[in-house]
C-alpha cells in the first residue's frame, strides 16, 4: 500500500503549503489569530496554569524578503530554516506558539507496576504501544491510574499525543478522545486557540516527521521537549484550518475506501490464484487426453535418465529411491529398497489415472545448498542471494560478484532451468527459475538449487512450488520454532503429483493465461 500512503503525504504536503484549499481574503489572517493566541497565553500565565516563555519568539517577513526571528530585543536572519512559501495570510512561527507539550510518567517495571494492573476505576494508562501507526489508540489495556492518584499527568480529551522514543518516534501519533495518563516516551499537545485536528495532521506530514529526525539523538534515538518545542511550522487563518482539516478528513475517508477494496481485491486475486493452482496439481484445470503417454511411463524416462547420469558420473546414485504406487485395496504406498509402507495418510487428494505420485528428489538430479563468500564489486563471477530476487524477477546488472575458484565455479555455476528456493529469513520457500543468465553466475548459501531433470517441464515444478499443497508440506515438515527455514532434505521428501508430460505443457500455458487475466484487476 506504498501508494496509498505516498497519496496521503501528497495531500498533507499540499494541505500545509496552503495549495489544498482555495484562499479566502475575508479570512482573518494568521497574524491577528497569533496575537489573540499570545493574549490567551498571557491570561493563562497570569493564573498560574502554565509559565511564562522568557524566549517568546516572532518570526515574520522582511521587506527583502527573507525571514527573521525576533527573540527579546535581538533579531536574526533565519531565512534557510523556512522550508517553503507560504500565503499571505499565513504565518511562521515555532511550535511553543501554539502548543504545550509535555512527557508523560512511566510505570516501572517491578512491584510498582502490579498496583496499577487490573483496577475497576482509574483513567487509563497510554504507552508506546497503545498507539498504532495507523493512528488508533486502545485505551483498555488493563492499566488504570486511580481518580486520586497526583504522581501523574494527564492528558486530556482531544490532546494529541506523539511517541518520541524508539523505532516508532516520530510517527505513531494519535488524538485522544478521553482524557488518559501516559508514558513518558509519549509528548501530549495541547493547543492554544486553535483546534488539535490542523495540528495533528501536520504532524502526521513528512515535513514535521523530517524535522523531527533531524533532532534525534542518543543510542535509543529520542527528541527532547525543548527541541520539538522550537521546530518551525506553518500556521494558516484560523477559518482556513478548518477547511483544510475538512477537506483532509473527505479525501482520507475516500482513499480508506479505495484502500480496503485495494486489500479486498489483492485478497480475491491470491484467493483466485491458489484455486487456480490447487485445481491444476489436482488435474481438474484442463481436459485429460486418454492419448497421453501416462505420467507413469514418463516416470520411467526419468529413472533411466538419472541412471545414466550416475553412470556418467554426473550425479551420485540416489541410495533411498523411492517408488509410490496405489494398491488393490485403493492404499497407497511407497517402495524404499525392499520396505514398503502405508503412506495414504499423506495422499492429500485423487489424481487422475494416468497421473503419478512422486517425491521431489526422484524428478530433480540434484538439490543443495549455495556458495558462501562475500560480495564484491569485482570478481570471477556474479553472486545471486535472496535480497536480488524481487517479484520474481532479478536486475542482474545489480547482481554483486565474488572470488571463486573453478572447482567451486564448476559445482555451483547457474543454468538455465534451474530452480532456486529461498531457505530462510522473511521469504523462505519462495521459489525462482532461471530463464535469463548473461555471465558466469553463482547462488548465495541462503539459496538451494533444484536441478530439474531434462524429461520434465521445469515451469511446471515452478507452478507447483507455488501451490497450496507445496506450502503446506513445507509448513509441516520444515518450519521451526524460531526463525522459519526450510532444508534440503525436506525438499527432497515433498510429494508432487505428476501428469503426462504434454498435460504439463497444456497447464503451464493455461495457468499462464489465467494468471495475466487476474493480475489484470
Amino acid at each position: 500500500m506504498e501508494a496509498i500512503d505516498a497519496l496521503k503525504q501528497k495531500i498533507l504536503s499540499l494541505a500545509i503549503q496552503g495549495k489544498l484549499v482555495p484562499q479566502d481574503p475575508n479570512d482573518e489572517p494568521a497574524s491577528e489569530l497569533l496575537e489573540k493566541i499570545k493574549a490567551e497565553k498571557a491570561e493563562l500565565v497570569k493564573q498560574g496554569k502554565i509559565k511564562k516563555d522568557k524566549q517568546e519568539s516572532r518570526i515574520y517577513k522582511g521587506d527583502d524578503n527573507k525571514y527573521y526571528e525576533q527573540i527579546g530585543t535581538e533579531t536574526k536572519d533565519i531565512t534557510d530554516e523556512i522550508p517553503f512559501e507560504i500565503p499571505n495570510n499565513w504565518e511562521f512561527m515555532r511550535l511553543k506558539n501554539i502548543s504545550d507539550a509535555y512527557t508523560g510518567n512511566s510505570i516501572s517495571e517491578n512491584i510498582k507496576a502490579s498496583k496499577y494492573t487490573n483496577l475497576k476505576e482509574g483513567y487509563n494508562y497510554i504507552g508506546t504501544k497503545d498507539v498504532g501507526f495507523n493512528h488508533v489508540i486502545t485505551y483498555e489495556n488493563g492499566v488504570k491510574i486511580p481518580f486520586n492518584e497526583t504522581s501523574f499527568r494527564y492528558a486530556y480529551k482531544n490532546a494529541i499525543l506523539l511517541c518520541i522514543e524508539g523505532g516508532s518516534a516520530g510517527r505513531k501519533v494519535g488524538i485522544l478522545s478521553e482524557q488518559v495518563c501516559f508514558g513518558n516516551k509519549l509528548c501530549a499537545f495541547h493547543t492554544f486557540g486553535i483546534p488539535e485536528d490542523f495540528l495533528y495532521y501536520l504532524i502526521q506530514s513528512d515535513y514535521f516527521f523530517d524535522l523531527f529526525k533531524e533532532n534525534v539523538s542518543g543510542l535509543i534515538g529520542s527528541v527532547s521537549i525543548n527541541k520539538i518545542k522550537e521546530l518551525i511550522i506553518p500556521l494558516p487563518p484560523l477559518s482556513e484550518q478548518k477547511r483544510i482539516v475538512a477537506a483532509i478528513e473527505k479525501i482520507f475517508n475516500q482513499i480508506e475506501v479505495v484502500k480496503e477494496n485495494q486489500e479486498e481485491l489483492s485478497k480475491l486475486k491470491d484467493g483466485l490464484k491458489n484455486k487456480i493452482l490447487d485445481l491444476a496439481i489436482q488435474g481438474k484445470l484442463v481436459k485429460q487426453d486418454p492419448n497421453d503417454e501416462p505420467a507413469s511411463e514418463l516416470l520411467k524416462k526419468i529413472k533411466a535418465e538419472k541412471a545414466e547420469l550416475v553412470k556418467q558420473g554426473k550425479i551420485k546414485k540416489d541410495k533411498q529411491e523411492s517408488y509410490i504406487f496405489k494398491g488393490d485395496d485403493n492404499r497407497h504406498y511407497e517402495q524404499i529398497g525392499s520396505e514398503t509402507k502405508d503412506i495414504t495418510d499423506e495422499i492429500p487428494f485423487e489424481i487422475p489415472n494416468s497421473w503419478e505420485w512422486c517425491r521431489m528428489v526422484n524428478i530433480t538430479k540434484q538439490i543443495h545448498y549455495g556458495y558462501t563468500a562475500s560480495a564484491k564489486s569485482e570478481g570471477c563471477a556474479k553472486l545471486l542471494r535472496i535480497t536480488d530476487i524481487q517479484n520474481n524477477s532479478v536486475s542482474w546488472n545489480n547482481v554483486p560478484f565474488c572470488d571463486i575458484s573453478q572447482k567451486d565455479l564448476s559445482n555451483y555455476k547457474l543454468e538455465l532451468r534451474d530452480i532456486l528456493i529461498a531457505r530462510t529469513g522473511g521469504t523462505v520457500g519462495k521459489s525462482y527459475i532461471i530463464k535469463e543468465i548473461n555471465s558466469s553466475s553463482v547462488f548465495a548459501s541462503y539459496l538451494i538449487r533444484l536441478i530439474p531433470v531434462f524429461s520434465i517441464n521445469e515451469d511446471y515444478i515452478k507452478l507447483f512450488l507455488e501451490s497450496p499443497l507445496y506450502w503446506k508440506q513445507l509448513k509441516e515438515k520444515s518450519m521451526g520454532t524460531g526463525q522459519p527455514n526450510v532444508n534440503r532434505e525436506a525438499l527432497k521428501s515433498l510429494l508432487i503429483p505428476i501428469p503426462p508430460i504434454t498435460e504439463q505443457s497444456k497447464i503451464v500455458r493455461k495457468i499462464t493465461a489465467e494468471m495475466c487475466i487476474i493480475n489484470s484487476l
